[in-house]
């Protein structure tokens, strides 16, 4: 699996202007994909999928050097014992391709993968939790874990991210047959952290796969997850929540790939910006498949700037490869407080500031109520509430 490998729709779709520059690989189906970090090189801010991420602030995790030892701890506490996969240890690597430097850098590092399996026809009503901690801000790590849901199962992992750390990580995720899977990655790390993710799933026939990201902490949070509905009758929801704070920049690059027929899609993500400097970024790539006849999909992302010096990046992006669909399409908005929502709360009595509260809680509690994990939901609206506090 260390062999370089590259997408081969990425090598016949680049091409050369009639000035002989080269164009740069635009549509999230095109790019190239290896387990080499030197196939990527470093990057340089004009990428598509790195112009918007302060690449000064991640040159440690852009950089092929080794993890520093401990750097996060990981610690799975659940109905399920966590196993390891070396490289080349089926199923590592049968999902997952790296799509950039940080992520194959990652691959290679990542001696041992942290494997979560849940048994065939298990129906576990106890959450897996994975709490992984890191150890300090100028510490670098790598880690890929793998998340494999087997025939007619059904599970809820949690990952929760915390502490300091310079972290780079890989999750693959394979649901199979019948499979009903949720996965919520949460970031609630310390200011001074820098966390890029790479999630890669396939969901097979007739399974599903929830896929839910939370981020509050962190200096720079980059999750991005790429899910192929790639059996008949595969169900994606792909839902994101994130808080920024002045300096935060908290970033998520979503692909949904329609690959088999039948198949449906929901991709819906939330922002909330306050404070000077306070950034969030969200692409959106949806490609529906040539056989992916009778496909239904949606995809949206919603930003609420809260105060001055707040800036929120939305681009969303539809592909579509046949002409036989249930349904398809996209959405973004970017605004501040509805007027008339506050107008409304303060003609009731409710003072101006309680009232903004309420609003900001209303707009993000959508994504919190499809995690389906009490304890975890409750503890993300206590997380809210502080954050409108500060």
């Amino acid at each position: 699996m260390s062999a370089a490998t590259a997408a081969p729709a990425a090598q016949a779709k680049g091409h050369i202007d009639p000035a002989a520059a080269f164009v740069p690989v635009q549509t999230r189906s095109e790019r190239p994909r290896s387990y080499d970090p030197g196939a990527f090189g470093a990057p340089t801010g004009r990428e598509v999928n790195w112009k918007h991420t302060p690449l000064d602030r991640i040159q440690a995790l852009t950089t092929d050097r080794p993890g520093d030892e401990g750097a996060v701890g990981i610690t799975v506490t659940g109905p399920i014992a966590a196993a390891s996969l070396a490289a080349g240890a089926a199923p590592r690597g049968e999902v997952f391709e790296p799509e950039d430097v940080t992520a194959a850098i990652a691959w290679q590092r990542a001696a041992e993968a942290l494997y979560l399996q849940v048994p065939a026809e298990a129906e576990l009503d106890e959450t897996v939790m994975v709490d992984l901690r890191g150890a300090g801000a100028s510490l670098v790590a790598h880690a890929h874990l793998v998340i494999e849901a087997m025939p007619h199962s059904r599970a809820t992992v949690v990952l929760r991210h915390a502490g300091s750390a310079q972290f780079a990580e890989n999750v693959e995720i394979i649901v199979r047959d019948g499979a009903a899977l949720t996965v919520v990655s949460v970031q609630e790390w310390e200011d001074d952290a820098i966390h890029l993710a790479a999630h890669q799933a396939r969901v097979d026939r007739d399974a599903s796969l929830r896929h839910v990201v939370v981020s509050f902490g962190g200096g720079i949070v980059r999750v991005n997850p790429n899910v192929e509905l790639a059996g008949a009758g595969a169900e994606g929801e792909v839902y994101g929540l994130a808080f920024s704070d002045s300096g935060q920049h908290l970033e998520s690059q979503v692909y949904l790939f329609h690959k088999g027929a039948s198949t449906r899609g929901d991709v819906l993500y939330k922002g909330a910006l306050q404070g000077e400097s306070a950034r969030t970024v969200w692409i959106g790539d949806v490609l529906i498949g040539p056989e992916a006849t009778g496909t239904d999909s949606y995809e949206a992302n919603r930003n609420l700037v809260l105060t001055e010096g707040a800036r929120a990046d939305s681009i969303p992006n539809l592909e579509i490869e046949t002409g036989d669909i249930v349904g398809a399409g996209h959405a973004s908005a970017t605004g501040r407080f509805d007027d008339e929502q506050l107008f409304y709360l303060q003609a009731r009595g409710i003072p101006e500031d309680e009232a903004r509260r309420l609003v900001v809680l209303g707009f993000l509690m959508e994504i919190v109520q499809k995690i389906g994990v009490d304890e975890l939901e409750t503890a993300l609206v206590a997380r809210i509430e502080e954050e409108l506090a500060r």
